[in-house]
């Protein structure tokens, strides 16, 4: 008979918690709780907010009349570390200090291994983090950029798509090491992975500039034009940032990242909010069709993910141009919650085992 296993998760978000309770892979609360600006804004870099968010948690799993010694083991969304194979870590020393240092980036998600840790420790049991973002297995032909100064480097939203792709790979009843996916995860920001026998062999860097723009994002835009602009004298790097990401695609043409407002205009007649839309799937539909050539069009299924995912509208853009090319997977939404519990569960019964960073 196989043990039960409690497991707390925690994801921070810039302006939020969630937290959620798992005993093996069933949720028994799934919460999200949000941080006013005022409360955050004394607070210069995002690990100086620990101890505020550390005792929000402690009182929330209180009033829950959650018991911390019956927790099993605590994991936290990975954040910005040096580049790291796919896999469930054990959070160590090394890591910490990395993540308090900000060596390799400032990100909300760095505190996911910091609270895990804060609360495993005092309960002696093990703390984790699963699939961060900059999950790297790009292969070394993929790493070429065509400028010897610039590497490509691989950022993508590693922990729903590695989720999504073990999960369609049990739909299809293949096993993910030996499966060929093109995942295209399509949220705020829009990463497409070309998944190789387990392995995201290649992939655009989803955070700064690389293949479709997104709802937030520039994607990658004509490089000449990019710098004159950068020169022009009219805008801050800061400025130019922005553009690239948080100002840049759905927001820098329509001023809004919400999909139902845009489909909304569009059914009014607004011509301009069609365009962008379907310029946004049509790059999102190229950039599919890259990863196929990366693959040699032998191609298990193409899977498209993310919030973007609900919309029909948006969707349909997208398989009509790639459709031909293999079957079409949708699997709406992002599980990160339950994909950081999967994690640590794997490595707490012994079918994988842990790493260390």
């Amino acid at each position: 008979m196989s043990k039960d296993y409690n497991i707390l998760v925690i994801n921070p978000g810039s302006t939020s918690t969630k937290l959620a309770l798992y005993r093996n892979e069933q949720v028994l609360f799934d919460e999200k709780i949000e941080h006013k600006s005022e409360e955050l804004i004394e607070y210069t870099n995002i690990t100086d907010q620990y101890t505020f968010r550390l005792n929000i948690i402690t009182n929330f799993l209180r009033q829950k009349g959650i018991n911390q010694a019956h927790l099993n083991a605590v994991v936290g969304r990975g954040g910005l570390l040096k580049p790291i194979s796919s896999g469930t870590y054990r959070i160590n020393n090394q890591m910490l200090s990395d993540l308090r240092q900000a060596i390799y980036g400032e990100h909300a998600s760095n505190l996911g291994a910091l609270l895990a840790h804060g609360i495993a420790e005092k309960i002696d049991v093990p703390a984790y983090i699963v699939d961060p973002v900059v999950v790297d297995e790009m292969a070394p032909i993929a790493r070429i950029s065509g400028m010897k100064d610039i590497s490509r480097i691989s950022i993508f939203h590693a922990l729903n798509q590695k989720a999504i792709a073990r999960k369609a790979a049990i739909d299809l009843g293949i096993k993910y090491e030996i499966a060929n996916f093109i995942i295209a995860h399509l949220g705020g920001g829009i990463s497409v992975g070309i998944h190789s026998k387990g392995k995201v062999i290649d992939v655009n860097n989803a955070l700064n500039g690389e293949g479709p723009f997104s709802p937030e994002r520039s994607g990658g835009v004509p490089i000449g034009a990019l710098v004159e602009l950068c020169f022009s004298g009219k805008f801050t790097k800061t400025e130019i940032m922005k553009k690239i990401k948080g100002k840049g695609g759905l927001v820098g043409y329509l001023q809004t990242n919400d999909m139902r407002e845009i489909i909304n205009r569009i059914e009014n007649g607004n011509k301009r909010a069609k365009l962008i839309l379907e310029a946004m799937a049509y790059q999102v539909a190229k950039e599919i069709g890259a990863g196929s050539t990366v693959l040699k069009g032998k191609i298990d299924a193409i899977i498209l993910t993310g919030g973007m995912a609900y919309s029909d509208e948006f969707i349909s853009l997208i398989k009509d141009r790639v459709s031909f090319l293999s079957l079409v997977m949708i699997y709406a939404g992002e599980e990160e919650m339950l994909a950081l519990a999967e994690g640590a569960l794997r490595v707490l019964n012994g079918m994988e085992v842990g790493k260390i960073y």
